[in-house]
């Protein structure tokens, strides 16, 4: 008999500036490891007020991580030391591998109406940390969409739902990432790997997660779930769409100061010498 997973800890969001003055919604980082591993970090930019985020993240170092950037609306500028360039629109994703070291920048444009964005920092093993950087951008017509027949909607972002692929494929510790839609008071069951850490973000609606009865979760709240092999879900009359992520832990020290994450003091301090002395870059 399988176990449904019950949820360990709900929790909203926190307001958090960024960036050059970016203002946005923490769903968990620094202060949550290891809970998350082999997850680090995901930030919802989320407003209808241009002046929230159009100040952006200008040219910053990462290393020893990899970023999946996610548009659900507008549009953001990307620009690296690799030599990439170019925007990320409507349901685009972008998937970047820091690796050893790559600087770059991005730049959300004004738009009309709600810009909405999430960026999910996925922690790279030991054995990985000084891989080669790679880049890639995922339009949204190759993001593949799963219909139930219920009216529930799986858009398959990475990994695999009942047979059906999603683009990003090439991230080290190989998640699933689903965008997920359920119709007002139906029930959404996912098969998990026993093991593996497995969170929903809620981005509209609400829905209880777990065996029944549990407090209805709202936007922008993080569901962290415990120990089973399947996640249930039962929106409201309000219906519910969530992102639904889970990842193999690595087990592994985190040592991390901003942008760089590494597994120990020594290695970070070395890679903010480098990135003062010019020799941060190691390829391209």
């Amino acid at each position: 008999m399988s176990d449904v997973r019950v949820p360990i800890r709900v929790f909203p969001s926190r307001p958090t500036l960024e960036g050059a003055g970016v203002r946005l919604r923490r769903a968990f980082g620094y202060y949550e490891v290891p809970q998350f591993d082999p997850f680090l970090l995901l930030d919802d930019i989320h407003s209808l007020d241009p002046e929230d985020y159009t100040a952006g993240f200008p040219w910053h170092p990462h290393r020893g991580i990899e970023t999946v950037t996610y548009v659900i609306h507008g549009e953001v500028e990307h620009g690296d030391s690799i030599g990439n360039r170019g925007d990320i629109r409507d349901g685009d994703v972008q998937w970047m591998t820091a690796g050893s070291g790559i600087i770059h920048q991005e730049m959300p444009h004004r738009i009309e109406g709600d810009m909405r964005g999430l960026q999910l920092w996925v922690n790279l093993p030991a054995s990985h940390k000084m891989m080669e950087p790679r880049y890639r951008d995922v339009p949204a017509e190759t993001i593949p969409a799963v219909t139930l027949e219920d009216g529930t909607v799986i858009k398959v972002i990475a990994g695999r739902y009942d047979g059906t692929e999603g683009p990003v494929k090439d991230i080290v510790r190989s998640p699933e990432y689903l965008d997920v839609s359920v119709p007002p008071h139906t029930s959404f069951t996912r098969s998990t790997e026993p093991g593996h850490t497995v969170f929903a973000y809620v981005l509209d609606g609400e829905a209880s997660f777990g065996p029944g009865g549990t407090d209805p979760a709202g936007p922008d709240s993080v569901v962290l779930f415990g120990k089973g092999d399947r996640v249930a879900v039962r929106a409201s009359g309000k219906g519910v769409r969530f992102l639904l992520i889970s990842g193999e832990p690595l087990g592994e020290p985190v040592a991390w100061r901003g942008p760089i994450v590494m597994n120990s003091q020594e290695e970070l301090d070395l890679a903010f010498r480098e990135y003062r002395e010019g020799t941060f870059i190691k390829s391209g």
